[in-house]
């Protein structure tokens, strides 16, 4: 019988949906759930199948994973699966695409409410009993900069535009998309970061993209203006955002993904006031797993009966 092993760092009911609706489906299934990489290990040496996302894999999993075929990745990026140096390169790769817009548009358009209306200082006063009162930015009339332009970035880009924003797109390739008053090439972004009041990330990590958000970005920059991160936390260098924010060159972050993650109870991005945390919810959503199991369950249907090339939203075969 075809073993799944289904890894994910999520509260348990969720872990158990997915297993549950893949076994009522496939009765010939075998599953085995884990809720962290370390108890994954040694479930994987069964594993004919993984479902899991990147952030969540060691490289320890697919290195005791010896019958292993397929990854089936639940978010979009896959990165931390497809550069693991023990994932042997007959193992097909796919993903999850097209459902990502929704939530992660509303993440980005909470991080510039919330950071442009200052949320963290109301929850303080409230805490302190406070009856403290001042003048909250608008979204309305400002201009937020897109980095990466995609699926997600066509659902915001219009969303952006009900609040009255002006929008610029920044790609590597330069196209028009609905809600983009203008579009320009990644490598502009420098020469134009001034004119942004919000920078919101997107684009996919990869070499090209790592610590694309540098020191050089921050310091042309408006010290009014914010960054929402939604990508991941390799595209910024955190040591210069950190710089940025102590110093005052730009006024605050909203950060979803960080390089470490879960992100170490020590570390100094939890005590800056001027930085909102969220522990990479930016996709996650009340129907995340029934919008991906659309996708989960048809490439499961082919996978099962050998026909690979039928499966969906194929990174790698």
């Amino acid at each position: 019988m075809p073993r799944l092993l289904i890894l994910l760092t999520l509260p348990p009911d969720v872990r158990d949906y997915y297993a549950a609706r893949l076994k009522q489906r496939f009765s010939e299934l075998e599953i085995d759930v884990a809720d962290h990489f370390s108890k994954a290990t040694p479930l994987a040496p069964n594993a004919d199948i993984l479902l899991t996302f990147g952030p969540m894999m060691r490289d320890e999993v697919v290195a005791n994973a010896p019958k292993l075929k397929w990854v089936q990745a639940l978010g979009t990026g896959i990165d931390g699966i497809i550069d693991q140096p023990s994932l042997g390169k007959h193992v097909t790769i796919t993903n999850i695409r097209g459902i990502h817009g929704a939530p992660v548009s509303e993440a980005a358009i909470m991080g510039m409410l919330a950071l442009s209306r200052d949320l963290p200082r109301s929850v303080r006063s409230q805490d302190q009993n406070s009856w403290t009162r001042w003048p909250p930015k608008l979204l309305d009339n400002k201009t937020v900069g897109i980095y990466g332009i995609g699926l997600i970035a066509e659902a915001l880009a219009p969303r952006c535009k009900a609040f009255g924003m002006t929008v610029v797109g920044y790609s590597s390739t330069p196209r028009d998309v609905p809600g983009i008053d203008r579009m320009l090439l990644r490598n502009e972004l420098v020469a134009t970061a001034k004119e942004l009041d919000y920078l919101v990330l997107l684009v996919p990590y990869s070499e090209e993209t790592r610590h694309s958000i540098d020191a050089k970005v921050f310091a042309a920059m408006k010290p009014s203006a914010f960054l929402i991160n939604l990508a991941r936390g390799g595209i910024v260098d955190e040591d210069a955002m950190m710089a940025a924010l102590n110093a005052g060159k730009i006024a605050g972050a909203a950060l979803d993904v960080f390089q470490t993650e879960p992100l170490p109870p020590e570390h100094p991005l939890w005590g800056m006031k001027n930085v909102i945390i969220t522990p990479h919810l930016g996709g996650f959503c009340d129907v995340y797993a029934d919008l991906a199991l659309v996708t989960v369950e048809h490439n499961m249907e082919c996978f099962l009966r050998g026909d690979i090339d039928g499966m969906r939203d194929m990174v790698r075969k």
